[in-house]
């Protein structure tokens, strides 16, 4: 379905930076809705997901002073079990499918916190492991995250966590968002979409009504109706801008 814009040709969305630049002038509540709520979120998660317990860590792919300990030899069908021993072709593998957003170092440390996540050592981690993270199960996007983290292995599990790399690009970023609006998958997302999400934030904080406006005044901002349908690239448009941060830093000792 294609997107419909305001009539008139001077309201109709343009393109480009300066459009981008104009919208982010005149509105505050692109800032206030669109982007902060809804970032904030998605950073608590993932330091939720990023916290260590307190109990004993599972050293087993670490040598002295914490680096990675190398194998003789390496099973490529391993990788993702966190039994296994992680060498150090399983940590430049992981580097570069996640575009080398994080260093080996933190690749370590993601490991070490996978292998505490995954306590039965089956090579992914589940929902229910997930949500017995209380800062993630309390989470108001919990639910939506899950049909992203749910049966991670050690790839996946640290290309997800790379969106939130201080090195990630800011469309990394907003494609992340962009998934956790368009809740079916189908690669856009509607009025609809955008009210659920915003309900999840704010809960009894905002009336129904007050969501709708909100939300109607971001679209029409942007220049875009109610009814229309978001594609990935309008969302950008939308949310686009330079000052947008999703950063959590990987605990390294």
């Amino acid at each position: 379905m294609e997107i419909r814009t305001r009539t008139t040709a001077q309201d109709r969305p343009r393109t480009g930076s300066n459009h981008n630049a104009e919208i982010n002038r005149r509105d505050p509540w692109l800032g206030t809705v669109a982007r902060k709520w809804a970032v904030a979120s998605g950073e608590r998660a993932a330091l939720a997901i990023l916290t260590r317990s307190q109990h004993r860590r599972n050293r087993s792919a670490l040598g002295k002073e914490g680096r990675p300990e190398l194998a003789a030899t390496t099973d490529r069908s391993a990788m993702g079990n966190a039994s296994s021993m992680l060498t150090q072709y399983d940590i430049e593998e992981v580097q570069e499918h996640c575009g080398y957003l994080f260093s080996q170092q933190e690749i370590v440390s993601l490991y070490e916190r996978f292998c505490q996540l995954d306590r039965s050592a089956k090579g992914f981690v589940s929902e229910d492991e997930f949500l017995s993270i209380p800062e993630f199960s309390t989470n108001p996007l919990s639910q939506r995250l899950l049909r992203m983290v749910d049966g991670l292995n050690f790839k996946d599990f640290v290309s997800f966590l790379s969106t939130f790399s201080a090195r990630a690009s800011l469309q990394h970023k907003i494609e992340l968002i962009f998934k956790v609006y368009d809740i079916d998958g189908k690669g856009k997302v509607t009025f609809n979409d955008l009210v659920e999400v915003l309900r999840d934030l704010t809960g009894s904080s905002m009336s129904e009504q007050q969501r709708e406006q909100v939300l109607t005044k971001v679209l029409e901002e942007a220049g875009y109706e109610r009814d229309c349908t978001l594609s990935l690239e309008d969302f950008m448009t939308i949310i686009d801008h330079p000052g947008l941060k999703m950063e959590v830093e990987v605990p390294i000792d």
